[in-house]
């Protein structure tokens, strides 16, 4: 039998607890004189810019921090610290585009955030009138989302409620692949289904026979595209509550309706109301739908069951192809202003959400 042993220590000295380390000094320095080599190799040879600057820069890094660290530490940590900086390297490319679209939103979309721009539309608005702004659209996009909300979270926690807790068998199966190719519907044929079913089908019989676009009908063309992203998001978060908490209720004798309505829905309400953000985000950003069966308008309308409407989305694709120098400006501010919208309505959901029983 062998037993383990430190290595022997020469007389006067102190055994080594530690092993030698890199000092942070080091893996800064190399970090520098990466990017010192990789600038001089491209812009000496004329090459590339700024984005071979630093592909190269961060292959000269793992190659420079291998070689230190397997000097100083040996191969095992080198080997750890080059995936260690694979992975915040991973990370920070991940956020990259991310710091890249909120910079130049901001930066492009403040010119305009004025009231003018919050409380007019583009009713009457010239190509040469400075004037002109997003409150017809802003006006639009709150009542049909808001519609489409309405009618897709009650069908779609309801549908995964039964497919969690009640389905079985091929039925279950049969909703759940349908939903799985409804997430993959390309937003112009929700578009496209509504115009066939809803506006020259439905409509004419409240419109003296004649076809009527309305944003109630973008509301539909959103439900069709939010319904399955709320049914797959509520179904994880169902499937992920914990099965004494069901089996606890029941020994108390609490029925399985008011089981899930009292113990499963609070305890996944986090979950469930973060799907719900998501599938309002892409129904706020959609503008095919808004164009096909709302039709855009530039005047303010406050009546989503009649006549034209316009939204958030529709706005910046119908400025970004105006004819005009101060279209760009509207739209920039028009998308700054939508992805503030969502970003309002996420972080009071996400408050609301955190005031269940289960989360205290």
């Amino acid at each position: 039998m062998t037993t383990l042993s430190a290595p022997p220590v020469a007389p006067g000295q102190s055994p080594q607890l530690r092993s030698r380390r890199l000092p942070l000094a080091a893996s800064i320095g190399i970090a520098v004189a990466a990017v010192a080599v990789a600038a001089g190799l491209v812009y000496g040879t004329d090459i590339g810019g700024t984005a071979l600057v630093v592909a190269l820069a961060v292959l000269f890094y793992l190659v420079g921090l291998f070689a230190a660290s397997n000097a100083v530490e040996g191969r095992r940590q080198a080997r750890n610290r080059i995936w260690s900086a694979l992975i915040h390297s991973a990370f920070v490319l991940a956020l990259l585009p991310l710091v890249s679209v909120v910079w130049t939103l901001v930066d492009k979309g403040m010119d305009r955030l004025d009231g003018n721009f919050f409380g007019t539309s583009m009713n009457n608005i010239a190509a040469r009138d400075p004037n002109g702004g997003a409150y017809h659209a802003i006006i639009g996009t709150l009542e049909q989302v808001g519609i489409a909300t309405l009618i897709t979270v009650p069908l779609g926690i309801a549908c995964a409620i039964y497919i969690v807790e009640y389905g079985r068998g091929r039925f279950a199966q049969t909703i759940r692949f349908f939903v799985d190719v409804m997430t993959g519907i390309p937003s112009i044929v929700a578009g496209l289904f509504v115009l066939a079913f809803w506006i020259l089908i439905v409509s004419p019989y409240f419109n003296n026979g004649r076809p009527g676009y309305s944003g109630f009908a973008a509301s539909l063309a959103l439900s069709v595209l939010m319904l399955p992203t709320i049914i797959r998001s509520t179904e994880e978060m169902l499937r992920l509550v914990p099965a004494p908490l069901r089996e606890g209720s029941y020994a108390l004798g609490v029925p399985k309706w008011k089981t899930i309505l009292r113990i499963v829905l609070p305890t996944a309400l986090p979950g469930i109301v973060t799907g719900v953000m998501l599938a309002v985000a892409r129904a706020a950003g959609e503008t095919a739908p808004v164009l096909l069966v709302a039709g855009g308008g530039a005047a303010i309308n406050f009546n989503p069951f009649q006549n034209n409407q316009s939204s958030l989305a529709l706005y910046v694709y119908q400025q970004a192809g105006e004819a005009s120098r101060y279209a760009p400006a509207r739209a920039w501010a028009a998308a700054l202003t939508l992805v503030a919208l969502v970003l309002v309505l996420t972080i009071a959901a996400k408050l609301l959400a955190r005031r269940n029983r289960f989360g205290r």
